[in-house]
């Protein structure tokens, strides 16, 4: 799924560009990282620089550690907890590397995630619940190292933040989930996790969005951080109550199921916030996406919104077969699992 977004916006870049390669108006306009973008609260450049690339050579050379990194990785931890690591990675290594540079800069590429997902790794290592030699981390290492030499244009701030953002964020998670043995009575499915993940990505963008701030009004710059964390921990305990229940895998599937198409409605509604008279914003993605949502705009949510919750059962259907089949095991199963499993 990485892979496939990232070559999609890369290429789409490249495309535009008539070559192998963008230019640097180009992958600014697109999202790329540069030194006054936290200062300006453009937060989705934290995000957006990481699917883009340079030339073909850059994005050939991240996909392939990603590849070779990644594959070990989720494997060990599963999808949801690997795209928590990959995305910490990508945003905490550019906040690092922004906070390094003392100079105008333009930085884009999937270097700071790929680094952190070998920093995991070491993390895993480190705690001693990876089978890999040291031979493993001193070679890859010293290939990326060597590389970077190599190259006079790499950004050591975002490789060496991502880096340590990926070891810490794989050493949080650790201890989330020894923590979850007390806290928690089942161990939730991949599919409900990654759901769940991709969830509390949407409530970061929403309290940053201009809406939330306007429904916190009079709040403190914590208040929607805080209220909105405390509501997904509820949402969690609940799920996890569910899943113990007979038949609960099925009711917590299609309760997430309406839970990401009212989620898509609610975006449509801070996106309409952005039609006329906002138009144009200066970014052709965004700008090209509007003209196409704002004249029917509740049409395309609700659209948008019953495709969404369609794909969650379609990929969900082992789950949903699985709960309504169930007379009472499939609680019993998670709970004894979520007892076997001490950390990651």
């Amino acid at each position: 799924m990485l892979m496939t977004v990232t070559v999609l916006a890369s290429g789409l870049c490249f495309i535009q560009a008539g070559g192998a390669s963008a230019p640097a108006e180009l992958l600014y306009r697109y999202g790329g990282m540069h030194s006054t973008a936290i200062a300006r609260h453009e937060y989705w450049r934290l995000l957006a620089y990481g699917f883009l690339h340079v030339n073909f050579v850059h994005l050939t050379m991240n996909m392939l550690c990603l590849v070779l990194w990644g594959a070990h990785l989720e494997r060990r931890v599963g999808p949801a907890y690997f795209l928590i690591i990959y995305l910490c990675a990508m945003v905490l290594g550019a906040v690092i590397g922004n906070g390094i540079h003392s100079t105008p800069y333009l930085t884009v590429g999937a270097s700071g995630a790929t680094s952190g997902i070998l920093g995991a790794l070491l993390c895993l290592w480190i705690l001693g619940k990876l089978d890999f030699g040291f031979d493993f981390f001193a070679i890859n290492i010293g290939l990326n190292i060597a590389f970077a030499f190599g190259n006079s244009r790499i950004d050591w701030g975002v490789h060496l933040g991502g880096f340590a953002a990926g070891l810490i964020a794989c050493a949080v998670l650790d201890l989330v989930e020894k923590t979850n043995a007390y806290v928690l009575r089942c161990k939730f499915p991949e599919a409900v996790k990654v759901n769940l993940a991709l969830l509390a990505c949407v409530m970061a963008l929403w309290v940053w969005s201009g809406p939330a701030q306007t429904i916190a009004a009079g709040t403190s710059g914590w208040g929607p951080v805080i209220i909105i964390a405390v509501a997904y921990c509820a949402v969690v305990k609940l799920v996890d109550l569910a899943l113990s229940m007979k038949k609960g895998l099925a009711i917590v599937v299609t309760a997430l199921a309406g839970v990401n198409a009212a989620t898509v409605m609610l975006c449509g509604w801070v996106l309409a916030f952005y039609c006329w008279p906002h138009l144009p914003m200066g970014y052709p993605l965004l700008d090209s996406l509007l003209v196409i949502f704002c004249p029917n705009p509740v049409l395309i949510s609700a659209l948008t919104a019953i495709g969404v919750a369609a794909l969650t059962l379609f990929l969900c259907a082992n789950e949903i077969s699985r709960g309504i089949a169930d007379v009472g095991f499939v609680g019993k199963s998670l709970r004894a699992e979520r007892s076997r499993r001490h950390g990651l």
